[in-house]
């Protein structure tokens, strides 16, 4: 009842724009508080909104050129092909955009002094890249997908981003131990676990509705609870990397 007495209202493209973009705001707010020793600047974390705004754009133009080669090579009814889609492109396409980005502006960043930063880092860049992707969704598919964005593929993107952020700081903290196999071997994780993740999350939701049953709501579940303990386990644990 509440959608369709609101419904004239909720046509208007700013409503929209900020039904998309709140939950991004209210998962940034979390990840910031929880960060205990020393707060990142607020120019350091608004930049990090933009590179993950920039690396949506990123993977956009990656996903497109790999979508023509999976075409062009892989029949489109093989589960090879949706394997393919969603772990090797699009997952690894906006995982690695995302990590790109977040590295270059954060690697060598004096702020960059305690390991939990590396989930502040993470998150926000996941945080800047849902936000614009949901903002193309919701003003193309209505506010009803702003209500189910908001309870799946914008934590997930924070989701993913904690797993990233997990093995950035540990990657930074062994750098400054001098110990480059050990950063190099968790920067290389930074991208891979949540690559998979993300993979295993697309791949599911694609699944048809007889398929996909109980499957997807028990591993967006699990993925959120891991997660909530992972921010809050590295928060309380968090120390100076120097």
């Amino acid at each position: 009842m509440f959608y369709y007495v609101m419904a004239p209202f909720l046509s208007f493209n700013a409503v929209l724009i900020i039904a998309a973009i709140v939950p991004a705001l209210f998962l940034m707010l979390k990840v910031y508080k929880s960060d205990k020793l020393e707060k990142e600047s607020n120019y350091l974390l608004w930049n990090l909104v933009k590179v993950g705004i920039f690396s949506s754009l990123l993977a956009l133009v990656e996903e497109k050129v790999l979508f023509v080669l999976l075409d062009l090579t892989v029949p489109q009814e093989s589960v090879l092909y949706n394997i393919i889609l969603y772990f090797g492109i699009v997952a690894f396409a906006e995982e690695s955009s995302k990590y790109i980005f977040m590295k270059k502006e954060t690697w060598k960043n004096s702020e960059f002094n305690c390991q939990y930063d590396g989930v502040v880092y993470a998150v926000f860049v996941s945080l800047g890249f849902a936000l614009w992707e949901n903002i193309s969704y919701v003003l193309s598919y209505g506010f009803a997908t702003a209500i189910v964005r908001a309870l799946t593929a914008v934590p997930g993107h924070a989701c993913f981003g904690v797993f990233m952020g997990i093995f950035y700081g540990i990657a930074k903290r062994a750098a400054y131990r001098n110990k480059p196999a050990a950063s190099k071997f968790c920067r290389i994780m930074a991208v891979v676990v949540p690559a998979i993740i993300h993979g295993a999350y697309d791949y599911i939701a694609s699944m048809n509705e007889e398929e996909l049953g109980w499957y997807f709501v028990v591993f967006v579940v699990i993925m959120f609870l891991v997660s909530y303990l992972l921010v809050g386990r590295n928060s309380k644990n968090d120390k100076p990397i120097n």
